[in-house]
């Protein structure tokens, strides 16, 4: 009897354990929300809304080879994409890390952009991200590369 008791209970806490739900990661969470934002502001082609998830310091390397410095070099590169009339972008998560005020992160990203005769074309590709907390723990973009 000891022994049914005590394969029952193992049996019982087995099944707790594999149904239990999975524990969130609260950097993958802040990591998603801003992705989540920053995608709002990219889609409702708002130049200056995107440059404003980058810090000051920020260093932006689009797959132009460009080296783009701060939130005017962001705002005035988005604007160029959004002028060209490219839209619903979508950055998914692969991974995020870190821990203190530095995050990083890397995405899936997608676009819906135009050949060189204005047809549209589907966009893709991989990005990096490293995030540093803000003092209200709010994320902004202090690296930001794509391909």
């Amino acid at each position: 009897m000891v022994r049914l008791l005590t394969a029952t209970f193992a049996v019982l806490s087995l099944c707790l354990v594999a149904w239990s739900p999975a524990k969130a990661d609260p950097v993958e969470d802040q990591v998603k929300a801003n992705y989540v934002a920053w995608d709002a502001a990219f889609n409702k082609a708002d130049a200056k809304a995107v440059a404003a998830f980058y810090t000051d310091n920020a260093i932006f390397l689009p797959a132009t080879h460009d080296v783009i410095k701060g939130p005017d070099g962001v705002e005035k590169f988005f604007g160029g994409l959004f002028d060209m009339g490219v839209t619903g972008h979508k950055l998914e998560l692969i991974e995020a890390q870190g821990d203190g005020d530095l995050l990083f992160a890397t995405a899936k990203w997608s676009a819906n952009g135009k050949d060189a005769n204005g047809a549209d074309q589907p966009w893709a590709g991989l990005a990096t991200h490293v995030f540093e907390k803000q003092a209200d723990s709010s994320l902004k973009l202090r690296l930001h590369t794509f391909n």
